[in-house]
């Protein structure tokens, strides 16, 4: 429970520190994994003191045990091995400082090891840190190259020589960290972490030059994987290490087998490049000189033809038609036209001889009314009516008699 404390009233440094002892004592003895870092033997003395580190974190504590506990597994633990410790968490007031009181040291074998990262593979399989479709390609040419790797490590010297070898205006931003031991995990992802964060960075570039399957270990780690699995830039595992492929090679975006290889596949070859260019050049001027040929003989043959050798020839044959057209146009029109001429003749001769005024010539009059009606019947008119007589010169006026 928690102490009820007021600054008129606070509780004295050793009393707090009795308490914390007393919470320590409560938790009893636990099972706890970590990589031994420092490991003190002092002859004679019947304690052993060590310390021991989570790998995948920056946190320690100090070990105890008495000799006869660690002399049981000399032989095969030592600085830098994963042992298993059941302990006993103990606080030494006085210094206010937490310490493990160690009754067993077990070692980590290779086996369970490799059994661990198949089940943490599977388990990070199962969230698709691992799917082909998250992994993303690679830039043709990058401009800068991150490179996370041992210092002065022949990883770094192979990654070098062989990709300024291939293009020599590459530039390269090194992180030179521990790549084993219990330092490597934190600072190889804070340095993929920064590279990550540099706009100029186009891949980054993860390298050792191989090792065992212990020395390897911070490759495969959680804590890596899923920092790698986060990383906007392509990312490529050149650990260089066949038979146990580390956890790093399958959530990479690419896998090199060496330094070497990584070199290869991040930058291109300027020899080739400069081939392939001349090559593909050389294929340009054939198709397109082939293209020219295959339309230059289009062409002639186009030009053969009898339409293009003498290209008035149809003109003049059309001419010919056209006039013949036109004469024969002239002919018909004219016989029309002397037909209709005929006609109209015989027809203007028909209408003469059937007018009224012909009639009249032949000796006819027309005896008319006074209001214009003509005469037809005797009975029509009266005894000294006044009628208009027409006849073909003219008209005069006539009295009706008897």
């Amino acid at each position: 429970m928690a102490l009820k404390t007021t600054p008129e009233a606070p509780l004295p440094v050793g009393e707090v520190s009795r308490l914390i002892g007393g919470w320590i004592d409560r938790l009893g003895a636990v099972w706890v994994e970590g990589q031994i870092t420092q490991l003190s033997r002092r002859p004679g003395a019947g304690v052993v003191f060590l310390t021991l580190r989570d790998p995948s974190y920056d946190i320690s504590i100090s070990v105890t045990c008495y000799r006869q506990v660690f002399d049981s597994v000399a032989d095969v633990v030592g600085e830098g091995a994963r042992v298993l410790v059941l302990a006993k968490p103990e606080w030494y007031a006085p210094r206010g400082q937490l310490s493990l009181r160690a009754a067993e040291i077990r070692p980590v074998g290779v086996g369970e090891l490799l059994a661990r990262l198949e089940r943490l593979k599977k388990s990070l399989a199962a969230e698709g840190l691992f799917a082909a479709e998250r992994k993303k390609p690679l830039p043709f040419l990058p401009q800068l190259i991150g490179l996370v790797c041992g210092r002065a490590s022949a990883a770094e010297r192979d990654v070098l020589e062989n990709a300024r070898h291939r293009w020599p205006a590459v530039r390269f931003e090194v992180r030179n960290v521990p790549v084993q031991g219990v330092h490597a995990v934190p600072q190889v992802v804070q340095a993929v972490k920064e590279l990550d964060e540099l706009p100029d960075v186009d891949v980054i570039v993860v390298a050792r030059g191989g090792g065992s399957v212990e020395d390897l270990l911070p490759f495969s780690d959680e804590q890596l994987v899923r920092a790698v699995a986060g990383c906007r830039t392509p990312v490529v595992s050149a650990i260089g290490h066949e038979p146990d492929s580390p956890l790093l090679d399958l959530v990479a975006d690419l896998r090199a087998s060496t330094p070497t290889d990584a070199a290869k596949k991040v930058v291109p070859d300027v020899g080739e490049e400069l081939e392939r260019v001349r090559m593909l050049r050389g294929r340009a001027r054939r198709c397109v000189d082939a293209l020219l040929e295959r339309e230059e003989r289009g062409l002639a043959h186009a030009l053969a033809r009898p339409a293009m050798e003498d290209p008035h020839r149809m003109l003049d044959e059309r001419a010919d038609q056209v006039a013949a057209l036109v004469e024969r146009s002239r002919r018909t029109l004219g016989h029309l036209l002397d037909r209709a001429d005929s006609e109209l003749t015989h027809t203007r001769a028909r209408v003469v001889a059937l007018s009224p005024a012909a009639t009249l010539k032949r000796g006819y009059a027309v005896l008319q009314r006074s209001d214009g009606h003509v005469v037809r019947d005797p009975g029509e008119v009266s005894e000294g009516e006044a009628l208009r007589a027409r006849v073909a010169d003219g008209e005069f006026t006539v009295k009706v008699g008897e």
